[in-house]
């Protein structure tokens, strides 16, 4: 598309300059869009493993975050297929898959957009909530804990909780706010959870919100603002958690290693 611009002045009349329209594009999309060029032509063919995250995000200059969601969005599209603690594999030719098209900010960017609102508003709530409000926050914890094994009614569960928590502030703009943050998890976010949710991350999550309530029924606002960002703070350093198994290897200490190649003694 040619935009083309007339430029004037009292003094002066330019004749009409022809500008190319710029198409914004998230950074995520733009190392997407350079790996799928290198599969297309075919410096990593079908069946070849990726580089590590690790060396992407240095040779391309980025952080492995958006590495990351570039991968997660390539895999999507059918380039590429994730296999969490061996590596990135391409499946097909760029030509030959799907586009994965920009749908939204990146799951790291819309959970440090969380983090920022989110834990201010569950200060507020902290010095706001009713005990109706503290009642079925209260019933969206049980519910997670009743539903363990049932991923939709958890999900619901966990949207219902952090949108308790704006509502209990008795601002409907901050209650839209967290729904409209919500509602971003496009699928980006959930192939990201697909590939990093364990039932250790479920029970981690139920404590993390039992906290949160334990703080806002305390009317500390320091403490659930606190608690607040614990609890998503988490959730970003388990989807940092390394694809490849050597990336973790090598972020490992030597004592983790060595721990690691121990037996487990029951009840650890």
């Amino acid at each position: 598309m040619v935009l083309t611009v007339a430029l004037a002045s009292p003094l002066r009349r330019f004749p009409a300059v022809p500008f190319q329209s710029i198409e914004p594009r998230r950074l995520y999309r733009q190392i997407a869009d350079q790996i799928a060029h290198l599969i297309e032509s075919g410096e990593f063919p079908p069946g070849t493993r990726l580089p590590a995250e690790r060396e992407l995000a240095s040779s391309l200059g980025v952080s492995r975050a958006s590495v990351r969601e570039a991968i997660i969005s390539l895999e999507i599209g059918g380039l590429v297929e994730v296999r969490v603690g061996t590596g990135i594999f391409v499946t097909a030719p760029a030509r030959q898959a799907a586009a994965a098209h920009d749908t939204g900010p990146g799951p790291f960017e819309l959970l440090q957009a969380r983090k920022l609102i989110e834990g201010e508003i569950a200060a507020v709530a902290a010095t706001k909530a009713t005990a109706g409000d503290l009642e079925a926050l209260r019933e969206c914890v049980a519910r997670m804990e009743a539903h363990l094994d049932d991923f939709a009614i958890r999900e619901a569960s966990d949207r219902d909780f952090h949108l308790h928590i704006a509502k209990s502030t008795g601002n409907g703009s901050l209650e839209l706010v967290v729904e409209n943050l919500w509602d971003q998890r496009a699928e980006l976010w959930g192939r990201m959870q697909s590939h990093f949710h364990t039932n250790e991350l479920t029970h981690k999550t139920i404590r993390d919100h039992a906290a949160i309530l334990a703080a806002i029924a305390a009317r500390d606002p320091e403490a659930a603002r606190a608690a607040m960002h614990r609890h998503l703070g988490r959730v970003v350093r388990e989807f940092q958690r390394g694809l490849n198994g050597s990336d973790e290897e090598a972020v490992r200490s030597p004592a983790a290693r060595a721990a690691a190649g121990r037996p487990r003694r029951r009840g650890s």
